[in-house]
């Protein structure tokens, strides 16, 4: 048997082999290194100054931080932003701030975060009118653009929501069901044709409001209804501008003729306004109802809807909508000032003449007369004629009866044009003709 003795020195003797070959291993790859004098020298201060500049990095790191370093950063930014402005650009620049524009020296101005402010051109008495109107009748939804036809230049732009609080943030950029105010789409596709003019009585049957083209086709020799197409416009006729679109215009010359006014594209690129949408119909029936304002999915924003109405107002050119007047950066230099830009020709100066003529039967005799006329039948607003449309739809998003008004004035030279479109829920509180008959009145008080 082993004394234990000598198991201890074993164990002793092994912890010592053990380290001598970790050691050995060691020198393997770290070979001894002699230091001279002048090496010890340096390193006493080298190590030092390398200690000092650890312990007082979290203070470096502190003045030089990513967060201490972005304020100047921000500011080369706006201010190259604000250097290079476009129509687009500004526009957004603009939406962005409108939210704290505030009438100072008889302008809208409002501050911008860098700096500077944006000058509106908004004309205060229709805006300050639409605005108490919205909420004086507590109007579950309410979006209101206003623009002038020659340059584009914004009037007013109201949005208002008293179901939904915070709903009208931005709410003008979007789109909803644009209902019949397409029919002025057909219109111009009918006119620039030259396939009718204003006075072709156009035959059809069913109820002026149905919704089925398959009530609307003529048959020979049966009694078969007619009107001309300037009072079907007044009266927004489904049956006349369905069979005009399906059975005269047809599929192409309506979609061209959308995309002039601006349909399946930015209005004005980089710029909130979101893109109105006008998708092809695949059926005879689906382009009828299109032609007629029944299809859903052809959605609109305000602000398109008001340029639409300038077009017509300013004989076919489209000139592009603008929200700023004028931006002035930190310093009062003015670094965008508003000019009129022409997006594009939709029509010639006399379709838009003939278009005009027909628009004006919607106050005279269709369905916006009774907004426009007292008791008696006396006219609201006697020495301005106005051309306009209306539109009438259910919708889902948000949930309620959507009505449209869409209209310019004076018709012998342009002055404003707009759009108004307020959506109700079971208890109706205001029609969008009478808010727009309640902006003309203020705009030509």
């Amino acid at each position: 048997m082993q004394d234990l003795k000598d198991i201890d020195k074993e164990k002793k003797r092994s912890r010592r082999f053990r380290k001598a070959k970790a050691q050995e291993g060691r020198n393997i790859f770290l070979p001894q290194i002699e230091e001279t004098k002048p090496q010890r020298q340096k390193l006493k201060i080298i190590l030092p100054a390398i200690a000092l500049l650890l312990a007082s990095y979290p203070l470096i790191s502190l003045f030089g931080s990513p967060r201490a370093k972005s304020a100047p950063a921000a500011e080369v930014q706006a201010a190259v932003s604000l250097s290079k402005l476009d129509q687009g650009s500004a526009f957004k620049l603009a939406a962005d701030a409108y939210s704290n524009a505030k009438v100072q020296g008889g302008k809208f101005t409002a501050p911008l975060p860098q700096g500077g402010q944006v000058i509106y051109g908004i004309d205060e008495e229709v805006q300050k009118k639409i605005e108490k109107l919205f909420s004086d009748y507590k109007v579950p939804y309410g979006l209101f653009v206003a623009l002038e036809p020659k340059t584009g230049r914004i009037l007013a732009a109201v949005s208002h929501s008293s179901s939904q609080p915070g709903w009208e943030k931005g709410a003008n950029y979007h789109l909803y069901p644009m209902a019949s105010l397409f029919k002025i789409v057909t219109a111009t596709a009918a006119l620039e044709e030259k396939k009718v003019g204003p006075d072709t009585m156009f035959a059809f049957n069913g109820k002026l409001t149905s919704e089925s083209p398959k009530y609307w086709r003529v048959r020979p020799g049966r009694g078969n209804q007619q009107m001309p197409l300037s009072l079907a416009m007044g009266k927004s006729v489904n049956p006349v501008y369905g069979r005009l679109a399906g059975e005269v215009v047809g599929r192409d010359p309506l979609l061209l003729y959308a995309g002039r006014y601006g349909f399946n594209q930015a209005i004005v690129p980089g710029s909130p306004i979101f893109a109105s949408t006008a998708p092809v119909p695949g059926t005879v029936d689906e382009l009828m109802r299109m032609g007629a304002g029944l299809n859903r999915e052809v959605k609109i924003s305000p602000f398109h809807a008001a340029a639409i109405m300038a077009t017509v107002a300013n004989g076919g050119v489209m000139m592009a909508p603008s929200l700023a007047s004028e931006i002035r950066d930190a310093k009062g230099n003015v670094v965008f000032a508003q000019k009129p830009q022409v997006l594009r020709t939709v029509m010639t100066p006399q379709t838009a003449g003939a278009l005009a003529h027909m628009l004006a039967t919607t106050v005279e005799s269709g369905t916006s007369r009774r907004a426009f006329h007292d008791r008696r039948g006396r006219r609201m607003l006697a020495s301005v004629r106005i051309a306009a449309k209306t539109g009438s739809i259910d919708g889902t998003d948000p949930a309620g009866h959507y009505s449209w008004f869409a209209a310019y004035a004076p018709m012998e030279d342009p002055q404003i044009a707009l759009a108004a479109l307020v959506i109700n829920e079971n208890k109706w509180r205001i029609k969008a003709t009478s808010v727009g008959e309640q902006a003309l009145e203020a705009f030509f008080r």
